[in-house]
């Protein structure tokens, strides 16, 4: 169906785009989203997993327009540093030493996902003794394999193993800066788990599979999810069929080969090292 629209709106909307990186058509079904009151359904990711692995560090979308687009999701920041959790509207950094920080500052990102989150389903798990646990029950929440889903879990948790990447300089690959990866361990915390699933097929753009990353509820806590246990988990899914991916212009990413197998890097990147690093 085609609309046309006047000159002025579209010199607008193509500042707009421009200025942003968002392309004219996510703009426009976002206007008409907020305007409707309509849950989008649509994650919007910055960059991709593969310009991550070969250490494309560089700022692409900032933080304001990141919050745009998504009240929900995951990244990282400019140089690697550390790890992003967007929870209800907020930013916060989790940095390598550990501390966690509200980022109310307009800054970089070289790699995120986020969504507006509107849960279509809700669950409990009763018990969960491991991560790999977790992820077997929201296997069953899941009616496609072929669609992205958002996934939101609150609730106590006995222990907790996450990470948090330290600050890196451009061009150091993503394996080599998670080898010497900070790592944490909490126990009796209560917090949420913040989680994208990816189908198989978008593996050359994103991280396919489960990520999560973890935040503690008093916001002292959290970083890139490795291992966890809980009960009486409070899981929210939401199914997203719309996919905007906004790529950066910049010389390092313009000029990067991009069609190398960065799938083994990636894997070893998102898994405990700290029998590495003993």
């Amino acid at each position: 169906m085609f609309i046309p629209i006047s000159k002025s709106l579209q010199n607008v909307l193509e500042k707009v785009s421009k200025e942003t990186g968002e392309p004219i058509s996510h703009l426009i079904s976002t206007a008409f989203a907020h305007c409707f009151d309509v849950p989008q359904h649509t994650l919007f990711q910055v960059s991709t997993s593969g310009a991550l692995v070969q250490g494309i560090y560089e700022s692409a979308v900032s933080t304001r327009v990141l919050l745009g687009s998504g009240d929900f999701g995951l990244g990282t920041f400019e140089n690697l540093d550390g790890e992003m959790v967007v929870l209800d509207g907020a930013i916060y950094q989790v940095r390598g030493d550990g501390k966690v920080v509200n980022v109310t500052d307009d800054v970089g990102t070289p790699f995120a996902v986020v969504t507006h989150f509107a849960a279509d389903q809700e669950h409990l798990i009763e018990s969960a003794p491991s991560f790999e646990e977790i992820t077997k029950m929201c296997d069953q929440y899941r009616d496609s394999d072929n669609l992205f889903y958002a996934i939101r879990i609150d609730g106590h948790f006995e222990h907790v193993h996450t990470r948090a990447m330290k600050a890196t300089l451009d061009g150091l690959p993503l394996a080599k800066a998670s080898a010497i990866q900070p790592e944490f361990d909490f126990t009796d915390v209560v917090g949420t788990l913040v989680g994208i699933w990816a189908p198989q097929f978008s593996g050359a753009l994103n991280i396919a599979g489960y990520h999560f990353h973890f935040l503690s509820k008093d916001r002292t806590k959290g970083g890139h999810l490795l291992e966890c246990s809980g009960k009486n988990l409070r899981v929210g899914v939401d199914r997203l069929n719309d996919f905007h991916l906004s790529l950066p212009e910049t010389e390092e990413f313009l000029r990067a080969d991009l069609t190398k197998d960065t799938s083994r890097d990636l894997a070893y990147a998102e898994q405990i090292h700290k029998k590495d690093n003993a």
